[in-house]
C-alpha cells in the first residue's frame, strides 16, 4: 500500500520509497537495486587509482574507458578477484563511490542486500560487510548469488519442487539446487568470464604470436566466441601487437578456433554441473528431469551453453530472461519486501 505522501506501509510501520538497497558487487560488474526505484546503476567493478597520492581517479565506465590508457603514475584494477575481495581499501573507495551516486538521502542509513558466491569464506564474507557499513549501511543482510539468481529468474525457490540454477559471473560460476526455500546442495567454482578472457589471449599469443589486450579479448568473445557448433560459424578480424616485431598486425579469428581455446575453461564448468547433479538426493533429481536447469549470469549469454548442457547432461536447459541482471533483481526483489523474504537471506544480519 503506497500513501500520498511516498512513503509505503510496510510491516514495521512506514519505510521511505529508495531507503535500502540491494548490491552485487561482482568481478567484472557492479549493479545496484534502490528500494522503490529498482536498477540504477550497472557499471565496471574497476577503478583507476592515483599511485603517487592512493586517490581514486576514476571507478565504472569511467576507469573502463581509460584501461590500457592511463599514464603510468595511474594504475586501473580489479578490486575483487574471483568474486572476493581482494584490495579492502579499493573496494572500499569503489562501493562507496557508488553508494555515494544513488544514495537517495544522507540523512538515513540503509539497510543493505549483498550478495556473496555460495561458497564463500567466514572471512571473505565478513570483509564485503565490513565494507559496506564503513560506507554508510545502517544493517547488512548476505544473499548467497545462486538464491539470488533463482528469485531474479522467477524460480519457485519455497515450493518443494527442486529448482536448478548455474550463475555464470565474471570471477565465479555459482551451481545450486534449491527447495523449500533453502539450498540443498550448491558448488562454486572461481572461473568464469575472465577467464575465458584470458584463454582467448594466451591463445592468440601462442598460435599467432599476436599480444591482446583485455577489451580486445571481450570484444572476440562477444563476436565469435562459443560453446558448441554453431550451425554457422562465425569469423571476426583482431588487432593485436606482433610479438615478433613490436608493430600493429590483423589477423582473422574464426568461431571453431576460439571455441578450442576456451574449451578447458568450458570442460571445468561442465564439470562442476554436473558434480552437483551426481550428489543431488533422488527425489530431487527427479524433479530436475522436468523442470531442468536455468542459466544466468552475464557468462550465460556466450553462444551454445544450453546445447552444451543439454548434450553433456540430459537435462532440459534454459537461458532465463535478461540473464546479466538476474542476480540484482532477485536481491531487489528481497530487499523491495524484506519483511516477507528475509527467511532467503544467509545468516544474522550485521548491523
Amino acid at each position: 500500500m503506497e500513501k500520498a505522501d511516498g512513503r509505503r506501509r510496510t510491516g514495521a510501520g512506514f519505510a521511505p520509497l529508495g531507503r535500502d538497497l540491494a548490491v552485487d558487487l561482482g568481478t567484472a560488474t557492479t549493479q545496484v537495486h534502490v528500494r522503490g526505484r529498482g536498477t540504477v546503476l550497472d557499471e565496471p567493478t574497476l577503478v583507476a587509482v592515483d599511485t603517487r597520492t592512493g586517490r581514486l581517479v576514476a571507478a565504472g565506465a569511467g576507469a573502463h574507458e581509460m584501461l590500457g590508457r592511463t599514464p603510468e603514475h595511474v594504475l586501473t584494477l580489479r578490486p575483487l578477484t574471483d568474486g572476493v575481495i581482494t584490495d579492502s581499501e579499493v573496494t572500499e573507495q569503489l562501493l562507496r563511490h557508488f553508494i555515494t551516486r544513488v544514495r537517495p538521502s544522507r540523512l538515513m542509513r540503509p539497510r543493505t542486500v549483498v550478495c556473496v558466491p555460495s561458497v564463500v569464506t567466514a572471512v571473505e564474507r565478513r570483509a564485503l560487510e565490513d565494507a559496506a557499513i564503513r560506507c554508510g549501511a545502517r544493517r547488512v543482510y548476505v544473499l548467497e548469488e545462486a538464491m539470488a539468481a533463482a528469485i531474479g529468474a522467477g524460480l519457485p525457490v519455497e515450493s518443494a519442487t527442486a529448482s536448478m540454477v548455474v550463475d555464470m559471473g565474471g570471477g565465479s560460476t555459482d551451481v545450486a539446487v534449491i527447495s523449500l526455500g533453502g539450498v540443498v546442495n550448491a558448488r562454486s567454482l572461481r572461473v568464469g568470464g575472465d577467464e575465458v578472457d584470458e584463454a582467448v589471449v594466451a591463445g592468440v599469443k601462442a598460435h599467432h604470436d599476436l599480444l591482446l589486450g583485455e577489451r580486445s579479448a571481450e570484444a572476440i568473445k562477444a563476436q565469435v566466441g562459443s560453446v558448441w557448433p554453431l550451425a554457422e560459424e562465425l569469423t571476426t578480424r583482431v588487432r593485436g601487437r606482433d610479438l615478433s616485431t613490436g608493430l600493429p598486425r590483423t589477423i582473422e579469428l574464426g568461431s571453431e578456433e576460439v571455441r578450442r581455446m576456451v574449451e578447458p575453461v568450458t570442460a571445468q564448468v561442465v564439470e562442476v554441473v554436473r558434480s552437483v547433479l551426481d550428489i543431488c538426493p533422488p527425489e530431487l533429481a527427479g524433479d530436475l528431469l522436468d523442470s531442468g536447469i536455468v542459466l544466468t549470469g552475464g557468462g550465460a549469454l556466450l553462444r551454445g551453453w544450453t546445447e552444451r548442457l543439454r548434450h553433456e547432461l540430459g537435462v532440459p536447459v534454459r537461458l532465463a530472461d535478461d540473464p546479466q541482471h538476474a542476480v540484482i533483481r532477485g536481491a531487489g526483489i528481497c530487499i523491495d519486501d524484506l519483511g516477507a523474504l528475509q527467511r532467503l537471506l544467509a545468516g544474522a544480519p550485521r548491523a
